[in-house]
């Protein structure tokens, strides 16, 4: 940790900072299978999806320089790399042998709901800390990817 004259404990914000540099991981992770996605969607619905998808890459790359300045103004070290988020992402690996929207619905529906979840338990994780400043930023977080998931969801919910 690095001398801050913030005035949580340095225990506090080390624990803080590893659970801020563990949604690193999965929000650096998050940002590239949206773009997988953005890439390499085919389909009708193709134009619609493909600029949803980077909108999503986005609002990741937006939560990830979040995160990552709370690290840093905690004293801590961002650990943002792609190398660092392959070792450490909790999301499941995005498929890459998928094309078709409905395929590429499902999959990054369901990483942003995982990292939903990861997010939501940050909160708590956070509070119990004493740190209302993390909760908060992963409360905004937390309410902005529950959006997106809803606006990729859409997608695949009249045919249910």
């Amino acid at each position: 940790m690095h001398k801050t004259k913030n005035d949580i404990t340095a225990n506090k914000r080390a624990k803080v900072c590893d659970i801020l540099n563990a949604r690193l991981a999965d929000v650096v992770d998050l940002k590239m299978q949206a773009k997988q996605a953005h890439w390499n969607v085919k389909g009708p619905n193709f134009i619609g999806l493909h600029e949803l998808f980077d909108t999503v890459a986005g609002h990741a790359g937006g939560w990830e320089d979040t995160i990552a300045e709370r690290i840093t103004a905690l004293g801590g070290t961002a650990e943002g790399t792609v190398a660092v988020a392959a070792k450490k992402s909790s999301l499941k690996a995005y498929p890459l042998d998928i094309v078709s929207g409905a395929e590429h619905v499902d999959a990054l529906s369901s990483a942003i709901a995982a990292f939903g979840k990861v997010t939501r338990a940050a909160i708590d994780q956070s509070t119990e800390l004493g740190d209302a400043v993390t909760a908060d930023l992963f409360t905004e977080v937390a309410g902005e990817v529950d959006k997106d998931l809803w606006l990729i969801e859409a997608h695949a919910q009249a045919d249910r």
